[in-house]
Protein backbone atom coordinates (compact mmCIF):
# COMPACT_ATOMS: atom_id res chain seq x y z
CA UNK A 1 0.00 0.00 0.00
CA UNK A 2 1.57 3.27 -1.08
CA UNK A 3 1.45 6.59 1.10
CA UNK A 4 -1.30 8.08 -0.39
CA UNK A 5 -3.61 5.12 -0.01
CA UNK A 6 -2.68 4.06 3.85
CA UNK A 7 -3.43 8.02 4.83
CA UNK A 8 -6.94 7.82 3.48
CA UNK A 9 -7.51 4.26 4.62
CA UNK A 10 -6.61 5.04 7.76
CA UNK A 11 -8.06 8.30 8.49
CA UNK A 12 -10.61 6.56 10.34
CA UNK A 13 -14.52 6.84 10.98
CA UNK A 14 -15.73 9.16 13.88
CA UNK A 15 -18.28 8.77 16.62
CA UNK A 16 -20.43 10.90 19.09
CA UNK A 17 -17.71 11.26 22.18
CA UNK A 18 -14.77 9.49 21.11
CA UNK A 19 -12.70 11.83 19.01
CA UNK A 20 -12.06 15.13 19.34
CA UNK A 21 -9.83 15.63 16.16
CA UNK A 22 -12.73 13.69 13.38
CA UNK A 23 -13.20 16.28 11.13
CA UNK A 24 -14.86 16.47 7.17
CA UNK A 25 -12.27 15.07 4.54
CA UNK A 26 -12.55 18.79 2.81
CA UNK A 27 -12.89 21.25 5.89
CA UNK A 28 -10.35 23.97 5.99
CA UNK A 29 -9.22 26.60 8.73
CA UNK A 30 -7.75 29.42 8.66
CA UNK A 31 -5.12 30.68 10.73
CA UNK A 32 -5.00 34.53 12.15
CA UNK A 33 -2.88 36.64 13.43
CA UNK A 34 -5.09 36.02 16.87
CA UNK A 35 -3.68 32.71 16.60
CA UNK A 36 -0.03 34.32 17.53
CA UNK A 37 -1.33 36.52 20.43
CA UNK A 38 -1.52 39.62 18.08
CA UNK A 39 -5.37 40.24 18.76
CA UNK A 40 -4.72 44.65 18.11
CA UNK A 41 -2.28 44.33 15.15
CA UNK A 42 -3.82 46.01 12.33
CA UNK A 43 -1.98 44.23 9.48
CA UNK A 44 -3.44 41.32 10.74
CA UNK A 45 -5.87 39.57 8.72
CA UNK A 46 -9.48 40.71 9.16
CA UNK A 47 -11.53 38.10 9.99
CA UNK A 48 -14.61 39.24 10.18
CA UNK A 49 -14.74 39.16 6.50
CA UNK A 50 -12.98 35.98 6.29
CA UNK A 51 -15.53 33.62 6.84
CA UNK A 52 -18.27 35.02 4.45
CA UNK A 53 -20.87 31.46 5.64
CA UNK A 54 -20.33 32.16 9.60
CA UNK A 55 -21.34 35.73 9.54
CA UNK A 56 -24.43 34.66 7.70
CA UNK A 57 -24.84 32.13 10.05
CA UNK A 58 -24.77 34.35 12.81
CA UNK A 59 -26.85 36.82 11.66
CA UNK A 60 -29.52 34.39 10.73
CA UNK A 61 -29.73 35.99 6.72
CA UNK A 62 -31.06 32.90 4.89
CA UNK A 63 -30.87 34.46 1.52
CA UNK A 64 -27.31 35.47 1.46
CA UNK A 65 -26.16 31.87 3.41
CA UNK A 66 -28.38 30.20 0.19
CA UNK A 67 -26.16 33.02 -2.14
CA UNK A 68 -22.71 31.90 -0.64
CA UNK A 69 -23.70 28.46 -0.88
CA UNK A 70 -24.94 28.53 -3.95
CA UNK A 71 -21.30 30.29 -5.06
CA UNK A 72 -19.58 27.40 -3.95
CA UNK A 73 -17.83 28.24 -0.88
CA UNK A 74 -16.42 25.70 1.47
CA UNK A 75 -19.27 24.35 3.32
CA UNK A 76 -16.66 22.52 6.19
CA UNK A 77 -14.53 25.49 6.67
CA UNK A 78 -13.11 25.94 10.30
CA UNK A 79 -12.95 29.54 11.64
CA UNK A 80 -10.36 30.89 14.43
CA UNK A 81 -12.61 28.88 16.95
CA UNK A 82 -12.86 25.62 14.63
CA UNK A 83 -16.61 26.31 14.28
CA UNK A 84 -18.50 25.86 11.35
CA UNK A 85 -20.91 27.82 9.91
CA UNK A 86 -23.13 24.84 11.15
CA UNK A 87 -21.70 25.14 14.40
CA UNK A 88 -22.76 28.63 14.41
CA UNK A 89 -26.41 28.31 13.54
CA UNK A 90 -27.06 25.07 15.62
CA UNK A 91 -25.16 27.13 18.50
CA UNK A 92 -27.40 30.13 17.83
CA UNK A 93 -30.80 28.19 17.02
CA UNK A 94 -31.16 29.07 13.64
CA UNK A 95 -32.83 26.46 12.41
CA UNK A 96 -33.31 27.23 9.04
CA UNK A 97 -29.76 28.20 8.27
CA UNK A 98 -28.92 24.74 9.49
CA UNK A 99 -31.00 23.42 7.43
CA UNK A 100 -29.56 25.08 4.66
CA UNK A 101 -26.07 23.90 5.05
CA UNK A 102 -27.39 20.46 6.05
CA UNK A 103 -29.39 19.98 2.39
CA UNK A 104 -25.54 20.79 1.10
CA UNK A 105 -24.46 18.13 3.52
CA UNK A 106 -22.53 20.17 5.83
CA UNK A 107 -20.33 17.81 8.00
CA UNK A 108 -22.26 17.29 11.34
CA UNK A 109 -19.01 15.19 12.98
CA UNK A 110 -16.36 17.84 12.41
CA UNK A 111 -15.22 19.25 16.14
CA UNK A 112 -14.34 22.49 17.26
CA UNK A 113 -10.94 23.60 19.62
CA UNK A 114 -13.19 22.62 22.02
CA UNK A 115 -13.73 19.55 21.08
CA UNK A 116 -17.42 19.65 20.50
CA UNK A 117 -19.44 18.29 17.03
CA UNK A 118 -22.52 20.49 16.04
CA UNK A 119 -24.33 17.49 16.94
CA UNK A 120 -23.53 18.34 20.17
CA UNK A 121 -24.33 21.75 20.23
CA UNK A 122 -27.55 21.15 18.46
CA UNK A 123 -28.27 18.42 21.57
CA UNK A 124 -27.29 21.48 23.69
CA UNK A 125 -29.64 24.00 22.07
CA UNK A 126 -32.69 21.37 22.70
CA UNK A 127 -34.40 21.76 19.18
CA UNK A 128 -35.71 17.99 19.13
CA UNK A 129 -36.76 18.26 15.23
CA UNK A 130 -33.03 19.44 14.51
CA UNK A 131 -31.64 16.86 16.44
CA UNK A 132 -33.26 14.27 14.13
CA UNK A 133 -32.01 16.08 11.48
CA UNK A 134 -28.63 15.55 12.69
CA UNK A 135 -28.35 12.18 13.49
CA UNK A 136 -30.15 11.55 9.62
CA UNK A 137 -27.47 13.50 8.03
CA UNK A 138 -24.93 11.72 10.40
CA UNK A 139 -25.51 8.41 9.41
CA UNK A 140 -25.65 9.47 5.62
CA UNK A 141 -22.17 10.97 5.76
CA UNK A 142 -21.18 7.86 7.45
CA UNK A 143 -21.74 6.01 4.25
CA UNK A 144 -20.57 8.09 2.30
CA UNK A 145 -17.43 7.81 3.77
CA UNK A 146 -17.50 3.85 4.13
CA UNK A 147 -18.48 3.86 0.66
CA UNK A 148 -15.48 5.98 -0.79
CA UNK A 149 -12.89 3.98 1.63
CA UNK A 150 -13.99 0.63 0.41
CA UNK A 151 -12.21 0.19 -2.53
CA UNK A 152 -8.97 0.34 -0.01
CA UNK A 153 -10.08 -1.53 2.18
CA UNK A 154 -10.66 -4.46 -0.11
CA UNK A 155 -7.66 -4.09 -1.67
CA UNK A 156 -5.74 -4.16 1.96
CA UNK A 157 -7.88 -7.54 2.98
CA UNK A 158 -6.98 -9.37 -0.49
CA UNK A 159 -3.13 -8.59 -0.04
CA UNK A 160 -3.66 -10.80 3.54
CA UNK A 161 -3.73 -14.52 3.49
CA UNK A 162 -6.83 -15.60 4.77
CA UNK A 163 -6.64 -16.80 9.06
CA UNK A 164 -8.55 -17.45 12.01
CA UNK A 165 -7.93 -15.15 15.03
CA UNK A 166 -8.91 -14.78 18.58
CA UNK A 167 -8.79 -11.53 20.70
CA UNK A 168 -9.86 -12.11 24.61
CA UNK A 169 -11.49 -9.11 26.64
CA UNK A 170 -11.01 -8.81 30.13
CA UNK A 171 -12.85 -5.31 31.82
CA UNK A 172 -11.26 -3.95 35.04
CA UNK A 173 -12.19 -1.21 37.49
CA UNK A 174 -9.68 0.20 40.33
CA UNK A 175 -13.32 0.72 41.72
CA UNK A 176 -13.95 -1.61 44.79
CA UNK A 177 -16.24 -4.69 43.74
CA UNK A 178 -17.02 -3.40 40.41
CA UNK A 179 -14.52 -6.03 38.49
CA UNK A 180 -16.15 -8.68 39.06
CA UNK A 181 -19.74 -7.57 37.29
CA UNK A 182 -18.17 -5.83 34.61
CA UNK A 183 -18.23 -8.14 31.18
CA UNK A 184 -15.24 -10.17 29.36
CA UNK A 185 -15.64 -11.48 25.46
CA UNK A 186 -13.12 -13.91 23.48
CA UNK A 187 -14.16 -11.94 20.18
CA UNK A 188 -13.40 -14.50 16.97
CA UNK A 189 -12.53 -13.05 13.71
CA UNK A 190 -12.23 -15.16 10.24
CA UNK A 191 -10.64 -13.56 6.70
CA UNK A 192 -11.44 -15.14 3.86
CA UNK A 193 -10.57 -12.84 0.89
CA UNK A 194 -11.91 -9.90 1.46
CA UNK A 195 -15.05 -10.82 3.61
CA UNK A 196 -14.37 -10.47 7.15
CA UNK A 197 -16.64 -12.41 10.14
CA UNK A 198 -16.31 -11.47 13.65
CA UNK A 199 -18.05 -13.27 16.18
CA UNK A 200 -18.80 -11.92 19.85
CA UNK A 201 -20.46 -12.12 22.81
CA UNK A 202 -20.42 -8.41 23.16
CA UNK A 203 -22.74 -6.36 21.24
CA UNK A 204 -20.96 -2.77 22.85
CA UNK A 205 -19.43 -1.04 25.59
CA UNK A 206 -20.24 2.66 26.17
CA UNK A 207 -20.70 4.41 29.30
CA UNK A 208 -20.99 1.76 31.90
CA UNK A 209 -23.89 -0.01 29.79
CA UNK A 210 -23.73 -2.61 27.90
CA UNK A 211 -25.75 -5.78 25.97
CA UNK A 212 -24.40 -9.27 25.45
CA UNK A 213 -25.53 -11.54 22.74
CA UNK A 214 -24.56 -14.25 20.61
CA UNK A 215 -23.92 -11.83 17.70
CA UNK A 216 -22.27 -11.99 14.85
CA UNK A 217 -20.69 -8.82 11.64
CA UNK A 218 -19.86 -9.34 8.48
CA UNK A 219 -18.21 -7.64 6.15
CA UNK A 220 -18.61 -9.23 2.46
CA UNK A 221 -15.92 -7.40 0.45
CA UNK A 222 -16.96 -9.29 -2.94
CA UNK A 223 -20.89 -9.11 -2.60
CA UNK A 224 -21.62 -12.67 -3.15
CA UNK A 225 -24.42 -12.81 -0.84
CA UNK A 226 -27.74 -13.27 -2.71
CA UNK A 227 -29.16 -11.54 0.30
CA UNK A 228 -26.94 -8.36 0.93
CA UNK A 229 -27.17 -7.90 -2.64
CA UNK A 230 -30.82 -7.67 -2.93
CA UNK A 231 -31.51 -5.55 -0.33
CA UNK A 232 -30.15 -1.44 0.55
CA UNK A 233 -28.28 -1.45 -3.29
CA UNK A 234 -25.77 -4.44 -2.33
CA UNK A 235 -24.76 -3.03 1.41
CA UNK A 236 -21.79 -5.28 2.27
CA UNK A 237 -21.92 -4.55 6.21
CA UNK A 238 -24.45 -7.10 8.37
CA UNK A 239 -25.15 -7.63 11.84
CA UNK A 240 -26.52 -10.94 12.86
CA UNK A 241 -28.08 -11.89 16.15
CA UNK A 242 -27.68 -15.11 16.09
CA UNK A 243 -29.96 -16.19 19.50
CA UNK A 244 -32.88 -14.47 17.55
CA UNK A 245 -31.73 -15.14 13.98
CA UNK A 246 -31.98 -11.87 12.99
CA UNK A 247 -30.04 -9.50 11.37
CA UNK A 248 -29.64 -6.26 10.08
CA UNK A 249 -27.76 -3.78 7.45
CA UNK A 250 -25.68 -1.33 9.16
CA UNK A 251 -26.31 1.24 6.75
CA UNK A 252 -30.09 0.57 6.13
CA UNK A 253 -30.69 3.40 8.98
CA UNK A 254 -29.27 6.05 7.31
CA UNK A 255 -32.56 6.57 5.30
CA UNK A 256 -35.00 5.66 7.81
CA UNK A 257 -36.52 8.38 10.27
CA UNK A 258 -34.42 8.33 13.55
CA UNK A 259 -36.34 6.68 15.97
CA UNK A 260 -37.93 8.33 19.14
CA UNK A 261 -35.83 6.33 21.63
CA UNK A 262 -32.28 7.62 20.23
CA UNK A 263 -33.57 11.12 20.24
CA UNK A 264 -34.51 10.70 23.49
CA UNK A 265 -31.50 9.41 24.90
CA UNK A 266 -29.55 12.08 23.50
CA UNK A 267 -31.93 14.67 25.16
CA UNK A 268 -31.72 13.25 28.66
CA UNK A 269 -27.96 12.12 28.82
CA UNK A 270 -24.64 14.06 29.28
CA UNK A 271 -22.93 14.99 26.53
CA UNK A 272 -19.61 13.26 26.55
CA UNK A 273 -16.56 13.68 24.49
CA UNK A 274 -13.34 11.43 25.52
CA UNK A 275 -9.72 11.55 23.90
CA UNK A 276 -6.78 9.32 24.45
CA UNK A 277 -3.91 12.03 25.02
CA UNK A 278 -0.82 10.24 23.90
CA UNK A 279 1.70 13.05 22.94
CA UNK A 280 4.05 12.03 25.84
CA UNK A 281 3.50 8.94 26.07
CA UNK A 282 6.65 6.23 26.90
CA UNK A 283 7.37 2.80 26.35
CA UNK A 284 9.82 1.39 28.58
CA UNK A 285 11.56 -2.15 29.37
CA UNK A 286 9.87 -3.98 32.14
CA UNK A 287 12.33 -6.08 34.55
CA UNK A 288 12.26 -8.82 36.25
CA UNK A 289 14.40 -10.69 38.89
CA UNK A 290 14.92 -9.49 42.59
CA UNK A 291 18.93 -9.04 42.81
CA UNK A 292 20.04 -9.80 38.89
CA UNK A 293 17.61 -7.68 36.64
CA UNK A 294 16.87 -8.39 33.48
CA UNK A 295 14.30 -7.43 30.73
CA UNK A 296 11.27 -9.18 31.36
CA UNK A 297 9.45 -11.62 28.90
CA UNK A 298 6.63 -13.71 28.70
CA UNK A 299 4.80 -16.07 26.54
CA UNK A 300 1.18 -14.84 25.53
CA UNK A 301 -0.74 -17.75 23.93
CA UNK A 302 1.70 -19.36 21.81
CA UNK A 303 3.58 -16.06 21.25
CA UNK A 304 6.83 -14.86 23.05
CA UNK A 305 6.45 -11.68 23.86
CA UNK A 306 8.71 -8.44 25.35
CA UNK A 307 7.15 -6.60 28.00
CA UNK A 308 6.55 -3.16 28.59
CA UNK A 309 5.92 -0.68 30.68
CA UNK A 310 3.44 2.55 29.08
CA UNK A 311 3.47 5.87 31.28
CA UNK A 312 2.23 8.98 29.81
CA UNK A 313 -1.51 8.16 28.26
CA UNK A 314 -4.09 10.22 29.66
CA UNK A 315 -7.71 10.09 28.95
CA UNK A 316 -9.32 13.52 28.67
CA UNK A 317 -12.99 13.40 29.53
CA UNK A 318 -15.82 16.76 28.62
CA UNK A 319 -19.11 16.40 29.97
CA UNK A 320 -21.63 19.03 29.19
CA UNK A 321 -24.89 19.19 31.05
CA UNK A 322 -26.95 22.42 30.54
CA UNK A 323 -29.46 20.23 28.53
CA UNK A 324 -30.75 18.30 31.30
CA UNK A 325 -33.68 18.13 33.91
CA UNK A 326 -32.94 18.27 37.75
CA UNK A 327 -34.12 14.70 37.36
CA UNK A 328 -31.45 13.51 34.88
CA UNK A 329 -28.91 15.20 36.79
CA UNK A 330 -30.04 13.35 39.73
CA UNK A 331 -29.98 9.79 37.59
CA UNK A 332 -26.58 10.48 36.07
CA UNK A 333 -24.98 10.90 39.76
CA UNK A 334 -26.17 7.64 41.03
CA UNK A 335 -22.73 5.72 42.20
CA UNK A 336 -21.30 3.61 39.49
CA UNK A 337 -21.86 0.72 41.68
CA UNK A 338 -24.93 0.97 42.47
CA UNK A 339 -26.24 1.74 38.48
CA UNK A 340 -24.64 -1.72 37.70
CA UNK A 341 -26.16 -3.94 40.14
CA UNK A 342 -29.82 -2.49 40.67
CA UNK A 343 -30.78 -4.52 37.69
CA UNK A 344 -29.83 -7.26 35.14
CA UNK A 345 -26.31 -5.45 33.35
CA UNK A 346 -26.97 -7.26 30.13
CA UNK A 347 -30.20 -5.47 29.42
CA UNK A 348 -29.67 -2.34 30.98
CA UNK A 349 -29.34 -0.76 27.64
CA UNK A 350 -32.62 -2.03 26.39
CA UNK A 351 -34.39 -1.74 29.36
CA UNK A 352 -33.30 2.50 29.65
CA UNK A 353 -34.60 2.74 26.25
CA UNK A 354 -38.29 1.58 26.63
CA UNK A 355 -38.61 2.96 29.96
CA UNK A 356 -37.97 6.79 28.27
CA UNK A 357 -40.98 9.43 27.52
CA UNK A 358 -40.71 11.54 24.60
CA UNK A 359 -39.17 14.54 25.53
CA UNK A 360 -40.21 18.30 23.80
CA UNK A 361 -38.05 20.73 22.51
CA UNK A 362 -36.04 22.66 25.33
CA UNK A 363 -37.28 26.11 25.85
CA UNK A 364 -34.67 28.28 23.75
CA UNK A 365 -32.08 30.33 25.51
CA UNK A 366 -30.98 34.19 25.97
CA UNK A 367 -30.29 35.38 22.87
CA UNK A 368 -26.40 36.23 23.60
CA UNK A 369 -25.30 39.30 23.69
CA UNK A 370 -22.01 38.94 21.45
CA UNK A 371 -22.08 40.79 18.33
CA UNK A 372 -20.21 39.11 15.01
CA UNK A 373 -17.12 41.32 14.90
CA UNK A 374 -16.84 40.06 19.12
CA UNK A 375 -17.03 36.87 18.39
CA UNK A 376 -14.47 36.38 15.66
CA UNK A 377 -12.06 38.76 17.33
CA UNK A 378 -12.00 36.71 20.07
CA UNK A 379 -8.89 34.84 21.26
CA UNK A 380 -9.01 31.41 19.16
CA UNK A 381 -10.74 28.65 21.19
CA UNK A 382 -12.67 31.44 23.79
CA UNK A 383 -14.95 32.83 21.96
CA UNK A 384 -17.80 34.47 23.84
CA UNK A 385 -20.48 31.85 24.56
CA UNK A 386 -23.25 31.59 21.86
CA UNK A 387 -25.76 28.83 22.83
CA UNK A 388 -27.42 27.68 25.86
CA UNK A 389 -25.32 28.41 28.95
CA UNK A 390 -22.62 25.86 30.12
CA UNK A 391 -22.97 23.43 32.86
CA UNK A 392 -19.69 21.47 31.87
CA UNK A 393 -16.77 19.69 33.42
CA UNK A 394 -13.63 18.30 32.18
CA UNK A 395 -11.35 15.80 33.83
CA UNK A 396 -7.82 14.15 32.88
CA UNK A 397 -6.83 10.59 34.55
CA UNK A 398 -3.43 8.93 33.85
CA UNK A 399 -3.05 5.54 33.66
CA UNK A 400 0.07 3.55 33.21
CA UNK A 401 -0.36 0.15 31.00
CA UNK A 402 1.31 -2.95 30.65
CA UNK A 403 2.33 -3.48 26.56
CA UNK A 404 3.88 -6.61 25.45
CA UNK A 405 5.47 -6.78 21.98
CA UNK A 406 6.17 -10.02 19.74
CA UNK A 407 8.30 -10.44 16.93
CA UNK A 408 6.78 -14.18 16.43
CA UNK A 409 3.45 -12.76 15.75
CA UNK A 410 2.58 -13.57 11.98
CA UNK A 411 0.46 -10.73 11.55
CA UNK A 412 2.00 -7.05 11.34
CA UNK A 413 0.45 -3.89 12.93
CA UNK A 414 -0.58 -2.72 9.52
CA UNK A 415 -2.65 -5.95 8.97
CA UNK A 416 -4.11 -5.35 12.47
CA UNK A 417 -5.80 -1.81 11.02
CA UNK A 418 -6.40 -3.16 8.69
CA UNK A 419 -9.39 -5.29 10.04
CA UNK A 420 -9.92 -2.84 12.83
CA UNK A 421 -10.97 -0.38 10.02
CA UNK A 422 -13.81 -2.95 9.10
CA UNK A 423 -15.11 -3.29 12.79
CA UNK A 424 -15.19 0.29 13.70
CA UNK A 425 -18.93 0.21 14.91
CA UNK A 426 -18.07 -1.29 17.82
CA UNK A 427 -16.92 0.98 19.86
CA UNK A 428 -14.36 -0.83 21.88
CA UNK A 429 -13.18 -1.96 19.14
CA UNK A 430 -12.24 1.21 17.38
CA UNK A 431 -10.74 2.10 21.20
CA UNK A 432 -8.42 -0.77 20.35
CA UNK A 433 -7.68 0.91 16.59
CA UNK A 434 -7.05 3.89 18.16
CA UNK A 435 -4.16 2.72 20.56
CA UNK A 436 -2.47 0.40 18.03
CA UNK A 437 -2.37 3.76 15.62
CA UNK A 438 0.71 4.86 18.06
CA UNK A 439 4.24 4.50 16.96
CA UNK A 440 4.81 1.32 19.05
CA UNK A 441 8.00 -0.90 19.88
CA UNK A 442 9.17 -3.39 17.73
CA UNK A 443 6.91 -6.93 17.05
CA UNK A 444 3.34 -6.94 17.28
CA UNK A 445 0.79 -5.92 19.95
CA UNK A 446 -0.13 -9.26 21.37
CA UNK A 447 -1.16 -8.68 24.88
CA UNK A 448 -2.46 -4.62 25.72
CA UNK A 449 -4.07 -2.31 28.15
CA UNK A 450 -6.50 0.76 27.43
CA UNK A 451 -8.34 2.88 29.27
CA UNK A 452 -12.21 2.61 28.29
CA UNK A 453 -13.65 4.71 30.51
CA UNK A 454 -12.14 6.88 33.35
CA UNK A 455 -12.90 4.14 35.83
CA UNK A 456 -12.70 1.01 33.63
CA UNK A 457 -9.65 -0.66 31.51
CA UNK A 458 -9.63 -3.53 29.14
CA UNK A 459 -6.96 -5.87 28.85
CA UNK A 460 -6.76 -7.76 25.52
CA UNK A 461 -4.74 -10.91 24.28
CA UNK A 462 -4.19 -11.84 21.45
CA UNK A 463 -4.51 -15.55 22.10
CA UNK A 464 -4.50 -17.62 19.06
CA UNK A 465 -4.04 -16.85 15.29
CA UNK A 466 -3.83 -19.11 12.78
CA UNK A 467 -3.25 -18.96 8.54
CA UNK A 468 -6.32 -20.95 7.44
CA UNK A 469 -6.78 -22.22 3.97
CA UNK A 470 -10.42 -24.16 4.72
CA UNK A 471 -12.74 -21.62 5.46
CA UNK A 472 -16.40 -21.94 4.11
CA UNK A 473 -17.94 -19.80 1.98
CA UNK A 474 -21.04 -20.48 4.04
CA UNK A 475 -19.50 -18.82 7.20
CA UNK A 476 -19.82 -15.39 5.38
CA UNK A 477 -23.66 -15.97 4.40
CA UNK A 478 -26.83 -14.84 6.45
CA UNK A 479 -28.42 -17.89 6.80
CA UNK A 480 -31.50 -18.24 5.10
CA UNK A 481 -34.07 -18.45 7.72
CA UNK A 482 -32.53 -15.44 9.67
CA UNK A 483 -34.96 -12.48 9.34
CA UNK A 484 -34.23 -8.26 8.72
CA UNK A 485 -34.98 -6.81 11.41
CA UNK A 486 -34.52 -2.80 10.99
CA UNK A 487 -33.54 -1.47 14.00
CA UNK A 488 -32.10 -4.71 16.67
CA UNK A 489 -28.96 -2.80 17.12
CA UNK A 490 -29.73 0.94 17.92
CA UNK A 491 -26.38 1.52 19.15
CA UNK A 492 -24.46 1.27 15.96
Amino acid sequence: MDNEEEQEFFSGSEDEGDEINGDHPNSKSVASATEAGDVNNEDAVDNTKAFPLHKAAFEDNRNELETLLDQGLDIAQKDVHGNTALHIALMLGHSECANQLLNRNAPVKARNLNGWSSLAEGVSYGNRHMITALLSKSREQLKQQMSSRRPHLIKALERIQDFYMELKWDFQSWVPLVSRILPSDICKIHKKGSSIRLDTTLVDFNDMKWERGDISFLFRGNLTNRKIRNNNNGNSLVVMDNAAKAYQLMSHRTTMPDSDEEVNLLMSTDIIVAQLVTKDVEFTRSQSGWIFREDKRETVGQFHADVYGVQGINLETKKRREHLTEEDLAKNKEPVLETLTKTNPESRFCDEMEDLVIRPSLPKPPKPKATWEEYIRAVPGSPPHLGRPLNSKVSSKAFKATLAMSEDFPMTVEMLLNILEVVTPFKHLKKLREFVTMKLPPGFPVKIEIPILPTITAKITFQEFAFRDDLKEELFEIPPDYEECLNRFAGL
